[in-house]
Order: structure tokens, then sequence, then C-alpha cells
């Protein structure tokens, strides 16, 4: 380290650390760097989601059944009061709304080897931009196709996405979709017959169970299909996958190709319990956006190390020392 900080001095703060990921800390454990010094520079980067994406872009491995992979995650300020972009939220970690700051993800899975990488973010700020969660999906998935350029054939979705618009979206993209939906959408399996109910009572047979049904959304163009498949995740649950692949009859190898989705969830743990994600109480919004870039360029490091040494992100961040000034795995960026 030295008197004048840079980015890839505070991405290896937080690479190094264990627990406490503040800007009093890191001061302490530097020589001649004060916390206002931190603050400053932290207040003058501009770090953006390109950042992440030109240093993860040479650690994927390209898959033509690539699947990408969208959903949101709450960074918990419940206890912050002036902190910029935070806003009451619903939180599926927490179960309930709290306050905190807003992040759609973008994941890219390779089918094959079961290996993810992050390649692009959004923070909600409808405040700030006017932009829906949907909406900035709708920017990554598009970025995905027209600039990323990488080969994928799926998209994956948790329910609050599984909206007509956006479905419709991907389906414009020559893309295919799973995601289930919610237990009260209105469907109709009947071809017109009966009315629409909601998609957690219609009956289901042997042979649907095991291959499906083709329904018809409430709200979708008129001769719009999609087929439906009665996944059973746990006793106490049951979730309703939907895709547009028609052709798809068997309910395991939808369940499959849906429950690829999981792997977003793996990486919402591993972000917030290994980088310092939400330990930042800095009240300013840049500040707030580039710690947000700063964790995730942690992750992409500890990601890389894990894969090369087939060990898990959890292994490689509990096996270094707290040793800033001479880390045992030091931090890079391509």
């Amino acid at each position: 380290m030295t008197k004048h900080l840079s980015r890839l001095g505070y991405c290896q703060y937080l690479l190094t650390s264990p627990t406490n990921c503040t800007l009093t800390n890191f001061a302490d454990h530097v020589d001649d760097m004060s916390h206002d010094a931190i603050n400053r520079f932290l207040r003058r980067e501009h770090m953006t989601p390109r950042l992440v994406w030109d240093n993860v872009r040479s650690q994927i491995v390209p898959h033509d059944d690539g699947c990408i992979v969208f959903d949101d995650s709450v960074t918990d300020k419940d206890f912050s009061h002036k902190i910029e972009l935070v806003r009451r939220q619903y939180s599926g970690n927490a179960h309930g709304i709290i306050k905190g700051i807003g992040v759609v993800n973008c994941l890219y899975v390779n089918p094959q080897s079961g290996e993810y990488w992050i390649i692009d973010y959004r923070i909600y700020d409808p405040d700030g931009d006017g932009k829906s969660k949907l909406d900035h999906v709708r920017d990554m998935l598009t970025n995905v196709v027209h600039h990323k350029q990488l080969p994928f054939r799926r998209v994956l979705m948790d329910t609050w996405y599984a909206a007509k618009d956006l479905m419709l979206f991907v389906e414009s993209l020559g893309k295919t979709y799973y995601c289930p939906l919610r237990s009260n959408r209105l469907v109709d399996d009947s071809e017109g017959k009966s009315p629409y109910r909601h998609v957690d009572s219609l009956q289901w047979d042997a042979q649907t169970l095991a291959h499906g049904k083709t329904i018809k959304i409430k709200g979708f163009p008129k001769h719009h299909k999609v087929k439906l498949f009665r996944v059973e995740v746990s006793t106490h649950r049951t979730d309703w996958v939907v895709t547009n692949d028609l052709t798809q009859d068997s309910s395991p190898a939808a369940q499959d190709a849906c429950g690829l989705r999981w792997k977003i969830e793996q990486f919402h743990r591993e972000l917030k319990q290994l980088t310092g994600l939400q330990r930042c109480q800095c009240r300013k919004a840049r500040i707030q956006r580039n710690h947000i870039a700063s964790a995730v360029l942690v992750w992409v490091r500890l990601a890389d190390i894990a894969r090369q040494t087939k060990r898990t992100l959890y292994q490689v961040k509990h096996e270094m020392l707290d040793d800033f000034k001479n880390p045992s795995v030091p931090m890079r960026f391509a």
C-alpha cells in the first residue's frame, strides 16, 4: 500500500479483510492514510459495471447452450437513515420489507460445467434514473446480445420477472425462457372453453405431470401458447414452471433447466458473506456505487482463484491471512 489510494488498493482491502470492511478499519491498517482521504478517493472515483465485465470476460468458458440468469438482491441497510440510494423494498433473504440498496444482477452459466460468472449488474434507483427492475433486465439482456455477444440459448428468471412484456422480448430475440409463475397467475388450459383460472387450481393427471400442458396466460396475444410444468420442489413447495419452448415435453428436464437459476442465489450469498458488500456505511451514492463495484470485483477474483485451485470461495477467503501489507492472495485487474 502507498499513500496514494487506488481502485486496486481498495479492492485488495475488501479481498483480504475477514469481517470489518469500514473505512476506519482500512485507515487503521495502512500507513499515512486517513479515513477522510479514503472517503475523498471513493467520492472521486467512477466505477461502473463495465469494469466488472472487463475483468471477467477472459475467465468465461462459453457454451452454445449457455444460460443468462437474472435476479435482484437487496444490500441490507436497515439500520441506516441517511444513506443515499437506500429505499424500502422487499428482501427475499429477510422475507419482508427492509431498507436497503437494490441491485439487479446478471449471471452467465455454463450448463455443462455448472460454472457461473457475474457479467453485469444495475443499481435499482428509480428516483435517479426512472427505471424499473424490468427495465434494467431488458437493458442488460440487450447488452449481452449486441455487445458482449456471449452464446446462450436460455434466459432464467424468478417469478417477479415473469412479466408479459419481458417474456415476449426474450422471444423476440429468438431465445427460450424458463421461469416459475405465481400461484395466482390466471391461465387457460381449455383452449378457451372455460374461464381463466389461477394456475394452482389447474387439474393434473399422470400424463400432464410427466409431460406438461400447453396453456395461454391471460393478457398475452390471442394465439400465444406456452408450456407449463408442475414441479414439486419439496413437500411444502410447488413451482409452476413456464417456458416458450413448446417442444419441451419432460417435467424433469424442465425442472433441471429452470433449476440452474439457483446459481444466482449462491452468488448472492457469496457476495454478501465474503466481500464486505453490506459493510459500507458512507452516505453518498457515489461511494456506495463504488463500494458495490469493488465488492463485485473481489467476488470475480475469489471465483477465479477458486476455479484454478478447485476450492470453494469460502475456502479461498478463510485461508487468507489478515495481512493487508503482504496479502497471501493479491488482488488483480485485467
